[in-house]
């Protein structure tokens, strides 16, 4: 059984830190990203990594946020530092085996639960 299952997730005060992690089973992927949604908007891309090693960031998160990946752990991890109102949303990861587009949310076939990051002005 294929399970993605975030955590790490919480409360923050504005300019503070969290990490998430995304732990994986029933079988080995080689793309990973990180997506957010807030209530009442889309849900976007927030960065990715494929398996060649190259990351993707997304506009309003580079220089704050960064993906990174545990290939022994199967074990996906989102750092966010000097985090902003804004970036208050449900977290989710997602994971693929083949990816075109890596900033598609259709280019992933598995998803986790998410987990709630807000972050206080």
């Amino acid at each position: 059984q294929v399970q993605l299952v975030e955590s790490g997730g919480g409360l923050v005060q504005a300019g503070g830190s969290l990490r998430l992690s995304c732990a994986a089973s029933g079988r080995t992927f080689n793309s990973y990203a990180w997506f957010r949604q807030a209530p009442g908007k889309e849900r976007e891309f927030v960065v990715g990594i494929r398996w060649t090693g190259r990351i993707y960031t997304a506009d309003s998160v580079k220089g704050r946020f960064t993906i990174s990946r545990d290939n022994a752990k199967n074990t996906v991890y989102l750092e966010m530092n000097s985090l902003k109102p804004d970036d208050t949303a449900v977290y989710y990861c997602a994971a693929g085996a083949s990816i075109v587009d890596p900033t598609a949310s259709q280019s992933y076939d598995y998803w986790g639960q998410g987990t709630q990051v807000t972050v206080s002005s």
